[in-house]
């Protein structure tokens, strides 16, 4: 493996700027990297060599510079990419190549970002395990018999795998925080609305939000940096300018903060290791300077019935546009059926189980009778929710909790148990409900498996995540030697 994979995205970006290599140097280096390991870990579906070089000679060439020139990320295939093929993990896309970006790609490439591929994800963003993706599953690189979480397992699997130092995931109900916890890197939910959505394929339109994955949280503000900010074309764009996440990133210090440990993200459904490593992480929080308090958010309890309403109901309504006719996969065109035939054998051919589990369920909540019995319901707690987060940050500048309730579970032990997998969420969801930004960072090992510690702040603060989370990193990085990653195994699985 090169040691140019090894760098963190600061290190490579001024490794090109310094010409001590070219971007085409780099960009190969993580292609050779991939062609040598995905095979086995599967984070990629699709690896744009031609795009990512003639992307790379343009930044040797000084026509495109900025803090992240030339380096190296790999992208959820959630997002459109022109002439590049966009899939959200589901056949009934498979082999589509949009016509336009989605505009946090025209960001990334603008800022001269090589993108090296389309990671793998549960389709359509339904998941957390990413073994619902229709071509086949991605695994954890610390142990490639369990899952790298999910939906987003391909950006955290590609990045755990030093394929790519960045990646890009979206975060619906714990997407990228719950991968990053489960593979030791970094992951962010901005504040909804501080990242366009404009081109990325749609789940939960409330509920959608892109965000950064690193293995550092310096790394994971600047890729925030290049890819927030206004964007008229997405009405629920916030037009105000991008906080100062790297200021704090730089910053790293959390002397006189007020942290809240939300009580209520704790106990039941955590596991025993998972509970130890993040009562370690608060400690080392308020040795560091920071007050610590217990938070009570009462109406979490009900977060997660809620958002398996909402997200339902909003997806039903959203993929109901997958009907053979505008694009996409197209079954039973035979000149016999009638068009509502070739829907519906498009649709069961091309959605996968959960997909249309997912699409019955919001279907039955949006239905003449039901509507206000569930979905209506649902948008109360949601209120609830909200009015807890306003509560708590009214005494505290941040609240913290366990960012996932295990550590990465193997492969195939809750398949066959929707809600088993549903569960994985617990921690994530409130923030998505509330529009708030969280962020996942590495607080330890249990089992020999990665821990993230989840910090939640009010929204259009996220740089409060960034101070919090860089100032943890640091301490742990002082006690380990370095990022949790030094610690992980060499991945004999993938030398091999």
């Amino acid at each position: 493996m090169s040691e140019l994979t090894r760098l963190t995205a600061v290190q490579t970006a001024e490794a090109i700027s310094s010409r001590q290599s070219s971007a085409v140097e780099v960009a190969q280096a993580h292609l050779d990297r991939i062609a040598e390991v995905d095979g086995q870990v599967h984070a990629f579906l699709h690896v744009d060599t031609e795009g990512a070089l003639a992307q790379a000679r343009r930044v040797d060439a000084g026509e495109l510079t900025g803090p992240l020139a030339g380096v190296p990320l790999a992208l959820k295939d959630v997002f459109c990419t022109k002439g590049v093929p966009t899939t959200v993990g589901s056949k009934i896309l498979e082999g589509w190549r949009p016509p336009y970006d989605a505009t946090v790609t025209s960001r990334l490439k603008a800022a001269g970002i090589v993108v090296l591929g389309k990671t793998n994800m549960d389709e359509f963003a339904m998941g957390s395990s990413t073994e619902h993706s229709a071509y086949g599953p991605s695994r954890n690189p610390w142990d490639l018999t369990r899952i790298p979480g999910g939906s987003g397992g391909g950006s955290s699997a590609a990045i755990a795998s030093w394929q790519a130092p960045l990646a890009i995931g979206t975060d619906t109900g714990g997407s990228i925080r719950q991968p990053a916890a489960v593979t030791g890197t970094v992951g962010v939910k901005p504040t909804y609305g501080a990242v366009s959505r404009y081109g990325l394929v749609a789940f939960s339109s409330s509920l959608d939000q892109g965000g950064p994955c690193a293995r550092t949280v310096l790394d994971a503000a600047l890729l925030h940096e290049v890819m927030a900010g206004h964007d008229p074309r997405d009405s629920t764009s916030i037009d105000a300018p991008v906080p100062p996440v790297v200021e704090a990133a730089r910053q790293a210090d959390v002397r006189g903060m007020r942290i809240g440990v939300v009580k209520e993200l704790s106990g039941d459904g955590y596991e025993v290791g998972v509970q130890e490593r993040f009562d370690e992480a608060v400690e080392l929080l308020t040795s560091l300077g920071a007050t610590v308090t217990e938070v009570s958010c009462p109406h979490f309890a009900y977060a997660l019935p809620a958002y398996y309403l909402i997200a339902p109901s909003e997806a039903s309504s959203n993929l109901a546009r997958f009907d053979a006719v505008r694009y996409g996969l197209r079954v039973g065109d035979d000149g016999v059926n009638s068009l509502e035939e070739v829907m519906a054998l498009t649709r069961a051919q091309g959605f996968g189980q959960e997909v249309k589990r997912r699409i019955i369920l919001g279907t039955y909540a949006l239905s003449s009778g039901y509507y206000d019995a569930y979905y209506g319901q649902a948008q109360k707690v949601r209120t609830l929710i909200t009015r807890d987060f306003q509560a708590a940050f009214a005494v505290v500048d941040v609240l913290v909790s366990p960012a996932a309730p295990t550590v990465a579970f193997p492969l195939g032990a809750k398949l066959d148990d929707p809600l088993a997998m549903y569960r994985q969420d617990l921690a994530t969801i409130p923030s998505n409900l509330y529009g708030g930004p969280a962020m996942s960072v590495p607080c330890g090992l249990s089992e020999g498996l990665p821990v993230g510690l989840q910090v939640m702040a009010p929204t259009m603060q996220d740089d409060r995540l960034y101070r919090v989370g860089a100032a943890l990193e640091a301490a742990y990085v002082d006690r380990w030697g370095g990022p949790l990653m030094s610690l992980a195994p060499t991945l004999p699985t993938l030398e091999s």
